[in-house]
């Protein structure tokens, strides 16, 4: 399991400042371009975009937001962005994946290369870290009343592979292509879904114990997350809760 990493970032990005909030909402706006794009704007007909709108509202992203940006979408809006996913290593060996949407490539890798080579990182080229990584369908609930037995029954029905439960939230995971077939399941049977999207599970876990790889790797983790490109960063590091961001 991916021990609530994923629920630890948007954790963060709900908590974020007025300003940061706006660059979340402009980051799930170019998502949702691209999903427009490829699929077309009506959620009902397009998976992709009825997970990204979940997700869009677990991070408080207002309602008229969404609509604006889907309906710019519609109307042919000029920037074209290109997906690419940069992978490295943090301090002491820490495997990170970063996923961006960019409209400019150049830009974008002279800013990953600045921020791993700042921090006490190196980026690498395509495949040297994404052998440590699972591609993965994440889902989470939320319930203050979850039956850990009833929730056991309704997961594994709806076709997921595993789930956590810790603190009221429940992180199960899927295939990558079924991730929208269980959120309808388990939607079905009454569950919440706050955000449903594939990610990047790590297969084994790295803990830091020193202080300066710690802030080296959360000021990495920090710059990585702040800049306009990047739409998630994914990592092996065991003892997340130790960064101080």
């Amino acid at each position: 399991m991916s021990g609530h990493s994923k629920w630890n970032n948007i954790k963060r990005k709900k908590e974020k400042t007025d300003a940061q909030k706006a660059k979340v909402f402009t980051k799930i706006g170019r998502e949702i371009t691209v999903v427009v794009r490829e699929g077309g704007s009506d959620p009902a007909n397009n998976a992709k975009l009825r997970d990204l709108i979940a997700k869009a509202k677990s991070l408080n992203v207002p309602n008229d937001n969404i609509t604006r940006t889907i309906k710019r979408a519609e109307g042919g809006e000029k920037d074209n962005y290109e997906s690419i996913l940069y992978e490295g290593y943090g301090p002491s060996g820490i495997a990170v994946m970063v996923e961006t949407l960019t409209d400019n490539r150049n830009r974008t890798a002279a800013n990953m290369r600045h921020y791993f080579d700042k921090y006490g990182g190196n980026l690498g080229q395509s495949g040297s870290v994404a052998y440590l990584f699972s591609e993965k369908g994440l889902l989470l609930l939320e319930s203050d009343a979850f039956d850990e037995e009833q929730l056991m029954e309704d997961v594994f029905e709806a076709g997921a592979e595993d789930f956590d439960l810790d603190d009221g939230v429940c992180e199960v995971v899927t295939e990558p292509g079924k991730v929208h077939e269980v959120s309808e399941a388990l939607t079905a049977k009454g569950h919440e879904i706050s955000s449903a999207e594939v990610a990047y599970v790590p297969s084994t876990r790295v803990a830091l114990s020193s202080e300066e790889d710690l802030k080296n790797f959360g000021l990495l983790v920090e710059h990585l997350e702040e800049d306009d490109d990047v739409q998630d960063v994914w990592h092996n590091l065991e003892n997340e809760e130790d960064l101080a961001i």
